[in-house]
């Protein structure tokens, strides 16, 4: 039985370890470089090793874990409360094990290479979308300022294209000349996010659990692909309304007294997976999409009386707890009107 607990506080060059017995007495602190730190590790008998779900923690969490130590990781917002007085290495690696000590606290689920992996390519599309629509940004802020607007959005590059194109322009030389400079980097941007976006729906179809989840309306490749990438075992959650909330799909609450008070959604989770449900429950209250929608069924009911954005979040808390289910179940997306009329 492990009857240490070694909290760490991790940086590029130096460690600080502080480590104490389970009933709260300390044991040890030292300060470690990357080699000694590794060397200590791999000499100290197996314990539970705690550390904030920062830069490099979860590999440093697979690796204590090949060594037999038990490993948690906690989110930094919740060791700070546990800092005392003034803040330094050694004061962050006591509070890390303070706070792992309590009996209610919450951990985050160590990543896997390929979770990491799959992370990377995620964010690496993502931020080439980003630079490509500050690269349209740049061009239409250019055009504007000599007289010449365009819509937002990059489907109307063509439009802007056709303006910096126009034979009979009124644009000097020299700002044609940067308009097609910028055209060219958006060309190149759109080439490579296309490629990203393609080796995204190959991984996409390797998995059985991003397949699985592609069965269900307004779900793609990319959410699949962030799921699997971001999200922990799906067992980590009671149900899914915990999943819904870790999403940060539920209203903040401002509850006293007996009485809740229920304001805007929290926002307090998980980023990319939030805003792509979100997303593609907006998808399926287009035009095109509302004619899957069934007459008489529960989003029906909510689109007829209430704003399209805030169905949408709606939905998107529905899609958050159907996929908890599906995933734990390891069932493909059942539509509930059509099992209703079955």
């Amino acid at each position: 039985m492990k009857d240490t607990m070694i909290g760490v506080d991790l940086a590029k060059s130096i460690f600080q370890v502080h480590g104490a017995l389970l009933s709260g007495k300390e044991q040890f602190r030292k300060k470690l470089t990357r080699p000694q730190f590794w060397k200590f590790m791999s000499g100290h008998s197996p314990a539970v090793v705690v550390m904030e779900a920062c830069g490099s923690a979860h590999f440093w969490a697979r690796e204590m874990i090949k060594l037999g130590h038990e490993v948690k990781l906690i989110a930094p917002q919740y060791v700070k409360p546990f800092v005392k007085r003034q803040k330094n290495d050694a004061a962050d690696a006591e509070a890390i094990v303070i706070a792992a000590q309590r009996p209610e606290m919450r951990f985050v689920e160590p990543k896997t290479e390929g979770q990491q992996a799959r992370a990377v390519l995620f964010r690496g599309r993502e931020r080439l979308v980003r630079q490509r629509t500050e690269l349209v940004n740049a061009l239409r802020a250019v055009l504007y300022e000599f007289g010449h607007t365009a819509p937002i959005g990059i489907r109307q590059l063509k439009r802007i294209e056709a303006i910096v194109e126009e034979p009979n322009s009124d644009l000097p030389t020299l700002v044609r000349e940067e308009c097609h400079d910028l055209i060219q980097q958006i060309a190149e941007k759109t080439v490579r996010i296309d490629a990203k976006t393609k080796r995204t729906v190959k991984l996409a179809a390797q998995t059985d659990t991003a397949r699985r989840l592609q069965t269900m309306p307004g779900v793609g490749p990319l959410t699949a692909l962030a799921i699997e990438a971001f999200a922990p075992e799906m067992e980590s959650f009671r149900c899914g309304r915990d999943f819904a909330a870790w999403l940060g799909l539920v209203p903040r609450q401002h509850s006293s007294g007996g009485k809740e008070r229920l304001g805007r959604v929290s926002k307090a989770g998980q980023a990319d997976i939030r805003r792509l449900l979100i997303i593609g429950a907006m998808s399926r209250l287009n035009w095109m999409g509302r004619q899957s929608i069934h007459e008489g069924s529960w989003l029906a009911r909510l689109s007829a009386r209430k704003p399209k954005m805030l169905v949408a979040i709606a939905l998107a808390n529905k899609m958050a707890r159907a996929i908890w289910a599906m995933l734990t179940k390891r069932e493909d997306y059942r539509d509930p009107m059509s099992a209703v009329a079955a």
